[in-house]
């Protein structure tokens, strides 16, 4: 059974992630009326991920006797300077969402919820990748800059990227 303080803080992560999901499918969006078609595939992608964490945490609030809140999403920002603007802001917040998940992981220890705790490892893995990506990801735009071949080179890698990960998700998911 969870306490209601973990119950409370688990809510608060899983408006989080419904946030960051909508945060995404914007900035998606955003990208393919730019007509950068491998940015927003990517995008789109980050932005399912993050829905995916959502669910695993309402999941996990319901199974353990919880009751998982599904929050209202405040309209995120649908307008960006550049792809770097874009990306700049993609490793803040993952920045911002590892430290909320770390403040849910000192909340389980001080409350002795080692199954919680437990869970929630798998999100400070998840979150090490996530800010991987993100910074490798803007360190690439920083090294291209305004070259608009290098550009285009990096859209294409990015929905390669995409699409690789997406057909590996689905091979192990015993999809097609």
């Amino acid at each position: 059974m969870l306490s209601k303080k973990i119950e409370s803080a688990i809510n608060k992560q899983i408006e989080l992630e419904a946030a960051s999901s909508q945060l995404y499918l914007a900035m998606a969006s955003w990208a393919e009326n730019q007509s950068f078609n491998g940015v927003a595939a990517f995008l789109y992608r980050q932005s399912d991920e993050e829905r995916m964490h959502q669910i695993k945490l309402v999941k996990f609030v319901n199974e353990r006797g919880g009751k998982a809140l599904i929050p209202a999403i405040k309209q995120p920002e649908k307008e960006f300077k550049s792809l770097q603007v874009v990306f700049e802001q993609v490793l803040k917040h993952e920045i911002f969402v590892s430290a909320e998940i770390n403040k849910m992981v000192d909340i389980c220890l001080q409350e002795k919820d080692y199954t919680t705790h437990n869970f929630l490892q798998w999100y400070v893995s998840e979150q090490i990748e996530e800010e991987a990506l993100a910074r490798n990801v803007l360190d690439k735009l920083k090294l291209i800059g305004t070259d608009k071949g290098g550009i285009y080179f990096f859209d294409r890698d990015l929905g390669t990227m995409a699409a690789t990960a997406t057909n590996s998700n689905t091979k192990e998911s015993g999809g097609k």
